[in-house]
Order: structure tokens, then sequence, then C-alpha cells
């Protein structure tokens, strides 16, 4: 039972179709592994096994019985504290937001019709802001390949138990990285949808009960292998995604490999890993070129940053508003001057945005969309760092106060983070996270594979066809 829990979801599934394993007995070997790694990795931080076990047991009995209720028939897996799960109601790192009464999220009704066995919740920072996932409800969760360091967030719990195969999904969010920073820093899989694939109902943040689609967020798979992502993507989108489709022929496949532009940071260890990477895509018969930034990234950046703000300065205290719009004459006259993007005053002005001003960073987000299909007539997929380091230690101070050190020593600004992920999600694209290999270190080093609008299927067949051939995921050593 321990070897098949190390496998993915598909392997799991095809054995629980053969009768060669139960529901129940599955459900009670991913309950045993997160009982001895828990105290480690703090990744899933809420259950219900007593409902989880009546469901396994009734699937057994479904399966018995000569009915088949769904792709997912009988799967344990888990679910990001964002999203409401009856019983077990998103607290998205708030004490008062876990007392309430719920039923399901909308992706979490989906997974579930599919016969997967809801069981657990996954920790997030507090309201998913931050690239670490603590709060002061549940601590902190840490990586299975280093607990002094961080699995990232927001989705950083789902990441740490898919790497530590304490579950075989999960479903999480992305507005600034939540899906792909994890990935990247555990060495597992996941997708970013184009945006509005995926129904956010019964997401938290926003508040409990609003039914706003925000603007940049979006819902996604995240799993062990690349087909694994298309089956539960499959399940959660509305559309006629294939659940079960062939990879793509890596000879037929053009990369453009972007690694470089000023205004985004990259670790020499990090670059090193995605050469090497790049290397392996070669000689597997994929053409993979370097290429220039594919749109004009201090134009991005400064759309994104608005755009991002207006959706985040909702969850700020008002007491932190105030404070932005008295500093906003100081925030203008700095930018005026010639502050960067996510620059403390970019991002005071982001905050406190006028109607106005989100126009026109929605202005320039349409134009560059529009610009960006050109990359798309040359390449299959573009393949960018998620992250501009690897996972990092712990780190409780403010964020304000929060720096990055890279491998040479230099010290980058913590808002680097949201650098190289902003292409796809201020654009509104598909980006499929896959494991890279590792740094010097050995610290897990994931790339992202970005198509354009609506060309999820490109990107998963692609992802799959590099995770079958070429690399796929490490478990983290023991």
């Amino acid at each position: 039972m321990d070897s098949l829990i190390e496998q993915d979801a598909t392997t799991q599934l095809a054995a629980l179709s053969a009768g060669r394993v139960s529901s129940l007995e599955l459900l009670k070997a991913a309950l045993a592994r997160h009982a001895e790694t828990h105290g480690r990795l703090n990744a899933v931080v809420a259950s219900d096994p007593e409902r989880a076990l009546e469901r396994a047991r009734a699937l057994d009995d479904a399966r018995s019985r000569g009915e088949i209720l769904g792709p997912l028939m009988g799967l344990p897996m888990t679910v990001k504290d964002t999203f409401d799960v009856a019983g077990m109601a998103a607290s998205s790192g708030l004490a008062e937001f876990r007392r309430r009464m719920t039923g399901d999220a909308a992706a979490v009704q989906h997974a579930r019709r599919a016969g997967a066995v809801i069981w657990g919740k996954t920790n997030v920072p507090v309201m998913a802001a931050d690239w670490q996932s603590v709060n002061g409800l549940y601590g902190a969760t840490n990586n299975p390949w280093d607990v002094s360091r961080t699995p990232g967030g927001s989705s950083g719990g789902a990441a740490a138990a898919l790497a530590a195969r304490v579950t075989a999904l999960e479903i999480g969010s992305d507005i600034g990285g939540s899906l792909r920073f994890p990935a990247s820093f555990c060495g597992v899989y996941s997708h970013k949808p184009t945006w509005g694939l995926v129904s956010p109902r019964g997401h938290v943040p926003p508040h409990p009960g609003s039914y706003a689609e925000r603007d940049l967020n979006v819902v996604g798979p995240m799993a062990r292998s690349a087909r694994d992502l298309r089956l539960l993507l499959s399940t959660l989108e509305a559309g006629s995604l294939a659940p079960s489709a062939p990879p793509a022929d890596l000879k037929d496949v053009r990369i453009g490999l972007w690694l470089d532009d000023p205004l985004c940071p990259l670790d020499p260890q990090v670059r090193a890993t995605l050469e090497t990477f790049a290397g392996e895509l070669r000689a597997a018969g994929a053409v993979v070129e370097p290429i220039l930034s594919p749109v004009d990234m201090r134009a991005l950046l400064f759309a994104y940053q608005t755009l991002l703000g207006a959706v985040i300065a909702e969850d700020l205290p008002p007491m932190t508003l105030r404070a932005m719009e008295f500093a906003r004459p100081f925030a203008r006259l700095a930018l005026a001057r010639g502050a960067k993007p996510l620059s403390p005053a970019a991002n005071v002005m982001a905050y406190t945005a006028r109607h106005r001003e989100w126009l026109a960073a929605d202005a320039v987000r349409a134009r560059l969309r529009h610009e960006i299909g050109a990359a798309f007539d040359s390449w299959s997929v573009i393949l960018a760092p998620i992250a501009p380091v690897p996972a990092f230690p712990h780190d409780a101070r403010p964020i304000v106060r929060r720096s990055l050190v890279m491998s040479d020593g230099k010290t980058i600004p913590y808002s680097s983070l949201l650098t190289w992920i902003s292409l796809a999600t201020t654009l509104h694209l598909p980006a499929t996270a896959i494991p890279a290999g590792l740094t010097a270190g050995g610290l897990p080093v994931g790339a992202q594979l970005i198509g354009p609008r609506g060309g999820d299927a490109r990107t998963l067949a692609v992802a799959q066809a590099i995770d079958e051939t070429v690399r796929g995921f490490q478990p983290p050593p023991a």
C-alpha cells in the first residue's frame, strides 16, 4: 500500500478500477502518511476522516455493484484551505471564517461529483496574501526538501502534501503565483488556467458569501504528474477539455526560452538549472531557442501592480488603506522622479488606484495581450522561470522588511517574486508549472510553460511529453 500512495493519481485510479485496492484502503494509507509527516511538515491542517471514511465505504459498495460515478471515483484527495468544503469551511488562516456553516465551493463540487473522497484541508497564509504558508491559526508549513524553508504560498500546504505523497491531487488558486511558486519550491506540478476557465465560487478571498469573480484570480489543479493535471482540470472546468489525451511530440514542439529581462532578477543557480533543462529538451528533439521578453515588461509590471492592487485592497484593513491614501501624493511624486514598478511608491498607487487608473492599466493589458499573439505564432510555448530564487528560509518579519538573498550574495526585494509570474497572470494566459531539476544546493527549481489565451490543452500536452520522456516528479530525500 505504501508503494501505491507514492504513485500519481492516474496509477492509483487504475488500481482502484482493477480491484487491486479499495477506496477505504487507499484513504487509510493517506491518513497514515499524514500522521507520519504532520509533525515535520504541518501541511494538512484540518481533516474530516469520519465523513471521508463513510464516503469511501459507500463508493466501494457502489463499485461492487458495477456503478461508476466518475473519473475520480474513490480517490482520496485534499483541498487548499481557501475553498469551502461541507463540514470544513475555508478559514484562509482566520479563525472566524472557520466557524461558518457552508457547502462545497464550485470546484470542490465538481471533484466530488467525479467521485473524489475529500478528507483534508491544506495550509495557506492569511487571506492567501503571501508567498509563505503561515498563519496564527495553524502555524507554518515546512518544505519537505528542507524544513527550514518555506514550501511557498499561497498553495504551500498543498504542494508540501503532494511532494510528501500525503495526497495525489490538490485544488489550488493563483493570483500572484500561488499555484506556481509552491510547485516550483516543492518540485511538483500545477496548472494556472486561462482566466475564467474554472469557477472561483466558494473561494475565500473574497469574503465568504461573495459571488464576485475577481480579476486575475484563477482556480487550478496541482499534482505529481502532468497527466494528473489534465485529469483534474477536466473535472473542474465546464468545457470539453479531454480528461485523457496524448502528450505532444517533442519533435514538433518549438519552445521560446525566456530567461532575461532587466526588471526580472534570476539567481545564478536557478538560471544554470533552467539552462541545463533546456539542453535536455533539445536532446529530446524539441526546438529550444532563447528569446527576448515577449512584451514590454515595464509597462506590464506597472499594469499588473495596479490591477492586482485593486483586487487585494478590498481585503486590507481600513486603517491600512487610510495610511496609503495619506502617502499617495508622496508616492505619485516618487513615480514622477523615476520609481520602478513593484517599488513601495508603485505599491501605494496600486492599492489606492482610482477607477480611471484601473481603466488605463486594463488598456495596457489589452494592448500587450494583442502583441503577445505574435510570439505564439512562432513558438508552441514560452518556457520561463517561475521564481527568481529557489525555496527561501522561513522569514517571520513583516512583508515590508523582507528581502531575498541569491546564491551570489546579491539581495533583491521581496516583491521581485511578482516579476516572472506576471506575464501569464496579467494577460490571462495559461501556465503549466513543471519540475526542471535541482540547484547545486539540492533544491527544486520549476519552470512555467506559458501558452496563448485558451491554450490550456497545448501547455498541458507539452508538459506531459516532458514529464514522460525527459524529466518528471522526483521525491524529496527521506
